[in-house]
């Protein structure tokens, strides 16, 4: 019996996807829960498992772009898994003659011939060599008969062991330098591409203008220093900026709706609830999974989602419901050092909130230069329904909060 492989729905908006990899090959025995092929659509890329163990037989190969619901390959289950005798049967090979037509001595094991599969590479092997400027020659396969997986495949090259001495060869200076002058031309994968014309959209469809400010983060650090170690013990997961960061938010929000709120034609849509985006930077590229409702949780809920978000992300396995909808977005450009940045509003959005690194800076303080830790904040909005001054107290908002953390608690 033959069971399709089907590209299954993704969302709503998502409608086809593109065959970034197969991770078995044409004709390839599979089981039930191996991981079968690796699928991109616009929001993000995920994995299809076997359901049936059986024959594989691929109908739609690599990079092939493919609507919902097409048939992509089938998994045959009629007949018994092949066994090992099977695939690597041995039979008796004829001598092998030289130029002058005699016989060659051969040793006992060049008596076995191997199977047709020892040493090809499956399709998502193939690519992964050709990437890698690997020899298929130095690799050993693990697949059936010794087919060579995409595991199989180094991730930087082995240089092989030389069976005779042999002299270095002294490259002229003009060779060295013709040499490092490479060239590498990489497509796009669709999660790029989607990014990339988001991103063009939003500058070229919104009035973009970013404020600044900055906030002394010490009072922030000393309730982690003091509580990081019983948050952790009583809920597992760590105490971080982030949670502050999205409560404050919220608050603000609450206090600046505008700010909440999207351009809809010639209407403008406001939201009673904060579904907050957190952009989670993924092999892949940066992802804006939400946080729904978020101004209903507390610290430990914002943490536990945005973990798991950071580890879902990590393994490429977020999905497209992760990251639908959201009202307004942060990012964290601190965690890979940026000081100052413009963020670009993750449309339909208005806003977007910019977090930077920490940097201890003398201030003035009670008319005295203290030494103290503060970041840079940055929001960048939609000037076609946010008026600066909006902008600002928001931000100013979100500054007091968090230099007094305790308004938190008491809704100040």
């Amino acid at each position: 019996m033959k069971h399709d492989i089907v590209v299954p729905a993704a969302g709503e908006s998502v409608t086809e996807a593109d065959i970034a990899s197969w991770s078995k090959g044409n004709g390839d025995w599979v089981e039930l829960d191996d991981v079968l092929l690796e699928l991109e659509t616009d929001k993000a890329s995920m994995e299809l498992n076997a359901e049936h163990s059986g024959v594989l037989t691929i109908i739609k190969d690599e990079g092939e772009t493919v609507p919902v619901g097409c048939v992509i390959g089938q998994i045959e289950t009629n007949g018994a898994k092949p066994t090992a005798s099977a695939v690597n049967k041995q039979t008796e090979s004829p001598p092998v003659l030289a130029h002058d037509s005699l016989p060659v001595t051969q040793g006992d094991d060049s008596k076995l011939v191997d199977s047709f599969a020892k040493g090809h590479p499956s399709p998502a092997a193939a690519k992964a060599i050709s990437e890698r400027s690997l020899k298929v020659t130095d690799i050993s396969g693990s697949g059936p008969g010794g087919r060579i997986l995409k595991q199989d495949v180094p991730e930087t090259p082995t240089p092989s062991s030389p069976t005779m001495a042999v002299e270095p060869i002294v490259e002229s200076q003009a060779e060295q330098s013709n040499a490092a002058r490479s060239t590498k031309r990489e497509k796009m994968s669709r999660l790029r591409r989607t990014i990339s014309n988001r991103l063009v959209e939003a500058q070229q469809t919104a009035a973009l203008l970013t404020t600044f400010n900055e906030v002394d983060m010490g009072a922030v650090m000393a309730i982690r220093k003091s509580y990081k170690e019983a948050f952790k013990d009583q809920y597992n997961v760590g105490l971080g900026f982030m949670s502050f960061f999205t409560k404050a938010a919220c608050d603000a929000l609450k206090e600046f709706p505008i700010l909440n709120a999207s351009v809809d034609n010639e209407s403008i849509l406001f939201h009673n609830y904060c579904d907050i985006g957190i952009a989670v930077s993924t092999p892949k590229g940066l992802v804006v999974p939400v946080i729904r409702n978020a101004e209903s949780l507390s610290f430990n809920q914002i943490e536990q989602t945005i973990l798991d978000y950071a580890l879902k992300g990590r393994s490429n396995s977020l999905t497209p419901d992760d990251m639908s909808g959201g009202t307004f977005t942060i990012t964290n450009g601190g965690t890979f050092g940026s000081m100052l940045s413009t963020p670009i509003v993750n449309r339909p959005q208005s806003a977007i909130l910019g977090m930077h690194n920490i940097v201890q800076r003398p201030v003035v303080k009670d008319g005295e230069i203290v030494i103290r830790p503060i970041m840079y904040l940055a929001v960048t909005y939609d000037h076609r329904i946010i008026d600066g001054a909006d902008a600002v107290r928001f931000l100013v908002a979100i500054k007091n909060k968090i230099e007094d953390p305790t308004r938190l608690l008491i809704g100040l």
